[in-house]
């Protein structure tokens, strides 16, 4: 199973950068989650979600668009083409600041706000989408 990205790609398209997904805002549950396993596995509710998530968030600019995907069952994903994109948020607590990760919020001409999590090094991701608008 390839990535969602690199399916969606149309004719004539490349990737030009790829944002990483941080393990950060992770570390805690996954934590609480080793601690609840000798419980009835119930540690196991909590890391596969937190793990899923993760592994199947993708936030990628190519040539011609802006593609992002959040989740593996229940997915969501927005597609925008570059000369439709209004702005690209960022929302970023204390941890995130110090640990250089928050959320991109794409917003397209539409009005739509659509969050991407947990993305690492979101200031440098939104640059370079700002420098091929």
């Amino acid at each position: 199973m390839g990535s969602y990205v690199d399916q969606s790609l149309t004719r004539n398209e490349s990737v030009i950068s790829r944002a990483q997904t941080s393990w950060i805002p992770t570390i805690i549950p996954v934590i609480i989650g080793i601690l609840l396993l000798p419980f009835y596995g119930l540690g196991l509710l909590i890391i596969v979600p937190v793990l899923l998530r993760v592994w199947s968030t993708e936030l990628a600019l190519t040539n011609q668009r802006v593609i992002a995907k959040v989740g593996l069952i229940r997915r969501n994903t927005v597609e925008l083409r570059i000369d439709k994109v209004e702005s690209l948020g960022i929302h970023q607590g204390i941890l995130g600041r110090i640990f250089n990760y928050g959320s991109i919020v794409i917003k397209g001409t539409g009005g739509t706000n659509t969050p991407i999590p947990n993305i690492k090094a979101p200031m440098q991701f939104r640059s370079i989408v700002n420098n091929h608008i």
